[in-house]
């Protein structure tokens, strides 16, 4: 299975490439600075110098050609502004929808955020994460409105930890936190799985193993 990864060089996207490596299938991460195409090929990722917040749907859909599955795994980073909140979070998912559409990709899975999809209160989160909320949410609408096998994940407060390979996944969860390890893992497990499809599911740390969660949905 090639697996076209966008935000290539994220925590969560290079633990999933490793993951999808181990199992025989091919990454490939999308980078927007070629340095950190050796961080990529460490963890048994194909790196493609593609900058979502620059390029046009032709350019990725020819990256996604052949591909068998897209995944959204980009952020703007915690110490960015409004803007790029804008323009990473919401549209480089919108454009690798597009493209993902237009090269007949059709599995999709965009990494989201708990709190998407909730009215948003910007004086109680601050102006820059409420921007982020609402980018997140945005980016999840125009997914839903897509021909594509779509799944959104939204993990809760994501850490380092080591993963345990236990978690909870479900439609409604409460605020937790979730290794960014788990966060992976689910995603390989959905990547193969047709029970997620169209489903909008919150991710914290709970009492089952991940692939069981999975097959739950």
């Amino acid at each position: 299975m090639r697996v076209v990864i966008g935000g290539g060089h994220g925590k969560i996207a290079l633990r999933l490439a490793t993951l999808l490596a181990a199992d025989g299938h091919t990454p490939v991460g999308l980078i927007r600075n070629p340095d950190h195409a050796a961080d990529l090929r460490e963890a048994g990722a194909e790196p493609v110098l593609l900058d979502l917040e620059e390029a046009g749907v032709d350019a990725v859909r020819e990256v996604l050609s052949g591909a068998d599955a897209a995944v959204f795994a980009a952020g703007a980073g915690p110490g960015s502004g409004t803007a790029r909140k804008d323009t990473v979070d919401r549209a480089a998912a919108v454009l690798l929808a597009h493209a993902a559409e237009q090269a007949g990709v059709r599995r999709f899975v965009q990494i989201s955020s708990m709190g998407a999809g909730a009215p948003v209160d910007e004086e109680q989160v601050g102006v820059v994460f409420a921007a982020y909320l609402r980018a997140k949410t945005a980016a999840e609408e125009d997914l839903r409105g897509r021909d594509l096998d779509w799944t959104i994940l939204r993990p809760g407060r994501l850490t380092d930890e080591p993963g345990t390979g236990r978690v909870r996944l479900a439609e409604v969860v409460s605020r937790a936190d979730v290794p960014r390890d788990d966060v992976a893992a689910v995603v390989r497990a959905m990547l193969s799985d047709t029970g997620t499809i169209g489903a909008t599911l919150g991710l914290i740390s709970g009492d089952t193993a991940v692939d069981e969660a999975v097959a739950r949905v």
